[in-house]
């Protein structure tokens, strides 16, 4: 049976939010149930318009990276960073050397790019899954979310460029640079902002009555560094994600804060998430053997141990807590493979590998957040 795309999006939502809340009832975070229901809508309705869904689920990226924004202020990436930023080196030169014997031991483009879907953890699934590590290793774990997302989005992108318009490395050197100098430069307006103007923008934004305004305003500001991310070679969710950043409460103010912040998260995750969610579901399509399940739990192990290493604070649940929350892989490693794929940067293989551990990564490492709370509430008891 067809459907125009509206029929589609009401199937995919409605579908994707029942599976959600069958998901949240038995301890796991709705998004997963989300990617399911993806699965199962991908079997029954194959006639869908793939142009307009996919979209769909592009604009699904940029609210989910906002809303990540949202969650942080520039001080704490700052200082969470500290932490996260060495341990995502030391990941992602450790993810090189384990995918080096599936590429002949040649260490190219696709070498690198899988090796930052490995090392990726998504922020949208670092901020569901606080409800079961706690609240301890949110900032360090959504900075290293945020690190490595940047990071691989980057990574993917010049991997492209690489494949499609061989740059010198001169040329590759200076879009890196600018890329710097952007997220620089935006970040240092944003603090000058907030010490010499704070007053005058939350004095502006009470001016603004209706919700209908607000949302505008950030919409607006949101598109417009996402097209000049674009520009300049970054994913357009980067600039998405710069906005939610610098719209923090110290500089908006408690109450206007709030304000953004619940048209944000209904916008998100009442319409675009679950569109995204099921969508990576639905054009999940992997090769399924015992050596890519064999490479997934060599990955996951080595991640496991080596974050749990960096955040050892004598406390062995809580450490193994930070490094699992850590260690989620994510829905973007969908993303980034899915486009690395299409463009040729990754073959068959190395995409189903990839594909695999995101899926796989997630679910062991909500799998362990349930037995971790689980531990810990027997011994309260």
């Amino acid at each position: 049976m067809a459907f125009g795309v509206i029929g589609y999006v009401f199937i995919i939502i409605a579908v994707a939010r029942l599976f959600a809340e069958l998901f949240e009832k038995v301890g796991y975070p709705g998004f997963l149930g989300e990617i399911t229901a993806g699965l199962a809508i991908g079997v029954f309705f194959t006639g869908m318009p793939r142009s307009d869904m996919e979209l769909l689920a592009e604009l699904g990226v940029f609210f989910l990276m906002l809303y990540a924004g949202l969650e942080l202020t520039p001080e704490e990436v700052r200082v969470g960073g500290r932490k996260s930023l060495p341990v995502y080196i030391v990941t992602l030169l450790a993810m090189v050397l384990l995918t080096l014997p599936f590429t002949d031991y040649h260490l190219g483009v696709d070498t690198v790019v899988v090796a930052s879907i490995l090392s990726v953890a998504s922020a949208p699934v670092v901020i569901r899954f606080t409800r079961f590590f706690g609240q301890d290793f949110l900032h360090i774990a959504l900075s290293y979310a945020v690190i490595s997302e940047v990071g691989t989005l980057t990574i993917l992108y010049l991997g492209i460029n690489v494949e499609l318009y061989h740059p010198s490395p001169l040329r590759l050197a200076l879009e890196l640079l600018l890329d710097g100098a952007f997220i620089g430069a935006l970040l240092a307006v944003n603090y000058l902002l907030g010490i010499k103007h704070r007053l005058w923008i939350i004095t502006r934004l009470r001016r603004l009555r209706s919700d209908e305004a607000v949302f505008g305003v950030v919409m607006i500001l949101a598109t417009s560094l996402g097209l000049i991310s674009e520009e300049i070679g970054l994913h357009f969710s980067i600039g998405a994600f710069l906005v939610g950043l610098m719209l923090h409460s110290d500089l908006m103010g408690t109450k206007q804060y709030e304000r953004i912040y619940t048209i944000i998260s209904g916008v998100t995750y009442g319409i675009f998430a679950p569109i995204f969610f099921a969508w990576r579901g639905i054009n999940f399509d992997a090769e399924l053997s015992l050596g890519v399940i064999y490479f997934f739990v060599v990955v996951y192990i080595v991640r496991l141990i080596m974050t749990t290493a960096f955040f050892w604070d004598g406390n062995t649940r809580a450490s193994l807590a930070r490094a699992a929350g850590i260690s989620s892989f994510g829905v973007l490693g969908l993303l980034v493979g899915e486009v690395g794929y299409s463009y040729g940067v990754l073959d068959e293989h190395l995409y189903a590998m990839a594909s695999l551990a995101s899926i796989l990564g997630i679910f062991v490492s909500a799998s362990l957040g349930r037995i971790i709370q689980f531990l810990g509430s027997e011994e309260r008891t």
